[in-house]
């Protein structure tokens, strides 16, 4: 068997940018929402589905939980220890996904630069790839007659901020990574998009998380929030949870996000000469004592190449390409054969 040794010239490693609906449903847009056998109840969060949880197809997308860091608006996992509920521990939780460490304020930005609580949106892992992609993020919140457009700025912004959990943005009222260019302007913030109480939360795509500021979007409607009151009660679980996917399921309300992932590829360049496998040990062109069988082909051979193999130096076979359809090669023809591969 004889072997073409590759030179590094050979070898081009590339990079792809690939982006998809982050959904299961293949589309950019979810405009269908559903909890549990439609409890949107949860002691610590809720998933939410695209379709019924009963329906076969059904799978989650995305879930809901509320934080707090005295643990208010849900109950003690044990009567004897009051402060250790549902609330705290998810406050905890994501605290130390963003920062880091447990000892960080949750930051929104001006107006609420050590926000008590927190609503967390982690989408679900098989949604998306690499990442979210920024400047996709649409979310629009209803509460009764007023609605809310949520985007994050990453359009907006010309350097990108980096916490423990990588990027992040601020999500601000808007569309498509950025402002809208009529919004309400508190007074006292006139910047853009946000609010008195800071942005609307925190966009965070290398983990595929988004948090809400509970205190800008229980703001009045005059202000840019949509006036909800969170629960504080300390006796019951999940309120703030079920109030959560009201303000996203409610009326016409959507939620657009598409995904993102760096697909790596390195190309091989095979490259076959004219004088180059001509001839073919196949048994069909050769007798049992080393002959061509058919003599026309001694001076004037023919093969037809079918498949590349990759060898080491070892001449271990690693992988393997096939062609589309048999390439002719004989002394009056060159061949270069592309070989790609994904990871």
């Amino acid at each position: 068997m004889s072997f073409t040794k590759l030179d590094p010239t050979d070898f081009v490693v590339s990079s792809d940018s690939v982006t998809a609906p982050a959904w299961s449903t293949n589309a950019p847009t979810l405009t269908s929402f559903f909890t549990l056998a439609g409890n949107a109840t949860g002691s610590f969060y809720i998933d939410v589905y695209q379709t019924a949880s009963t329906d076969s197809a059904a799978a989650v997308q995305f879930s809901i939980a509320y934080g707090h860091i005295y643990g208010t608006g849900s109950a003690p996992l044990n009567s004897l220890v009051s402060q250790n509920t549902p609330s705290r521990i998810t406050y905890g939780q994501y605290r130390n996904l963003i920062y880091g460490d447990a000892e960080s304020a949750v930051n929104f930005g001006t107006g609420n630069t050590s926000s008590l609580d927190l609503i967390a949106i982690p989408i679900d892992r098989n949604r998306y790839k690499g990442s979210l992609f920024p400047g996709t993020f649409n979310l629009v919140l209803r509460s009764g007659t007023d609605s809310l457009r949520l985007t994050d700025n990453s359009n907006d912004v010309s350097t990108v901020t980096f916490l423990d959990c990588g990027r992040a943005f601020d999500i601000i009222s808007g569309s498509n990574g950025s402002a809208a260019s009529l919004t309400v302007t508190p007074q006292g913030n006139p910047t853009k998009g946000y609010t008195n109480s800071g942005s609307y939360g925190l966009f965070l795509p290398d983990v595929g998380l988004i948090v809400l500021n509970p205190k800008a979007l229980g703001a009045p409607v005059a202000s840019g929030g949509l006036n909800v009151s969170w629960s504080t009660l300390t006796t019951v679980n999940g309120l703030n949870n079920a109030k959560m996917f009201s303000l996203i399921s409610s009326g016409s309300t959507s939620f657009a996000l598409n995904s993102q992932e760096t697909i790596s590829s390195d190309y091989v360049f095979v490259r076959i000469k004219n004088g180059d496998y001509n001839y073919t040990s196949n048994p069909s062109f050769i007798s049992g004592s080393g002959n061509l069988i058919y003599s026309n082909f001694i001076n004037s051979p023919q093969t037809y190449m079918t498949t590349v193999g990759m060898y080491n130096n070892n001449n271990e076979l690693l992988a393997v390409a096939k062609l589309s359809k048999p390439l002719v090669k004989d002394f009056t023809k060159e061949a270069l054969v592309r070989v790609k591969l994904d990871w």
